[in-house]
């Protein structure tokens, strides 16, 4: 399990073992421990930016874990259905600690189910995809570097100074699931695109643009719209160099996730202008989050309109271009204000 992966143009070389560590003889790998820490970034930050969004911390807790699980399998469901040679059992199909998770598939599935759990729990489904979607970027980025522990997901050779090479790669190019588009030639004996690394920079990168530009958004929806032209566009030259994507045409070497990506960027594009004209001279402002409890409590209230009529929007709402500092004081006295409500309309009642 151990590969010597070397940088031949840089004069690097390291000693990799898929396994970071074993349990009673139980081993964990690097794979699942770079997903493990890209989703625990995530949930970092959505937690804490949580209310700047309006979306109540708590309430979105079931809404993650939903997303997370259903998305791994979606992931997993969608790598199986295309990956370029056949499974022959069920149980290699969901052997997922050997591999195998076409992100698209999960970013599909987390937003599908994520969304539907937003319906349920009654949280804003868009402001909650805007923070899923600056929780994607730093996911993904992190757990790229789980195809490098693993030697999977490179490109085709290159003659670029950062050219990776290992008995791995090799292997894999010697066999015959490699694609490339026609007129291509693989030499498994020369260093290749490392790929899972182009994606992991592309990926922090556009973190860091979406996360200035948060303060500037201009409508709910607006970041994810945002991922969706930055990922695709990243993930279509990326895809383009590498050799294990099921090709749909192989003359002009068209991938099945180039694919998919030029769609996310063409409707992004397309949503993006539409929506940005339609609010152009509308400031966004941020209903504030209203916690678990005093939603619960509201709920019990045959008076709910009137609890939540005795509040103007100026007492509900928050411009997006605010400061986090003022959108936790205002969440905190808007809260406390509908739990007073809560309970003076409680002893009326009596």
């Amino acid at each position: 399990m151990t590969n010597l992966v070397q940088f031949p143009g840089l004069g690097l070389s390291f000693e990799i073992n898929r396994v970071a560590l074993s349990i009673g003889g139980f081993n964990i790998y690097w794979y699942g421990v770079c997903i493990a820490f890209g989703i625990c970034l995530a949930l970092v930050f959505a937690f804490r930016h949580s209310i700047e969004f309006g979306v109540d911390p708590d309430s979105m807790v079931d809404v993650i874990l939903i997303g997370i699980v259903l998305g791994i399998v979606s992931a997993r469901a969608y790598y199986v259905a295309m990956a370029p040679f056949k499974y022959e059992s069920i149980w290699e199909m969901i052997a997922i600690r050997d591999g195998g998770l076409a992100i698209y598939g999960g970013i599909i599935g987390g937003f599908l189910f994520g969304g539907l759990a937003c319906k349920r729990r009654g949280v804003p489904v868009l402001p909650m995809f805007d923070l899923t979607a600056m929780g994607f970027l730093l996911g993904q980025g992190c757990g790229r570097w789980g195809n490098f522990f693993n030697q999977e997901a490179f490109g085709c050779n290159t003659t670029l100074p950062w050219g990776m090479f290992s008995e791995t790669t090799r292997a894999y190019l010697m066999g015959s699931t490699v694609t490339a588009q026609s007129g291509v030639t693989i030499d498994p004996n020369l260093p290749v695109h490392p790929t899972f690394l182009y994606e992991s920079i592309w990926c922090f990168v556009g973190f860091l643009l979406l996360f200035r530009y948060i303060k500037k958004r201009k409508f709910n929806g607006d970041i994810a719209l945002r991922y969706m032209i930055w990922y695709g566009a990243g993930r279509f030259w990326i895809e383009a160099l590498r050799t294990d994507s099921l090709m749909l045409v192989p003359s002009i070497g068209l991938r099945a996730s180039q694919l998919v990506a030029g769609i996310a960027v063409v409707v992004g594009v397309a949503a993006e202008i539409y929506f940005t004209h339609k609010f152009k001279d509308k400031p966004l402002m941020v209903k504030l989050a209203m916690t678990a409890d005093n939603k619960a409590a509201v709920n019990k209230l045959s008076k709910e309109k009137t609890v939540i009529g005795l509040m103007t929007d100026a007492d509900t709402e928050l411009l997006a271009s605010s400061p986090r500092k003022l959108f936790v004081e205002r969440t905190e006295a808007y809260n406390a204000e509908v739990k007073r409500t809560i309970a003076e309309s409680g002893k009326t009642e009596k």
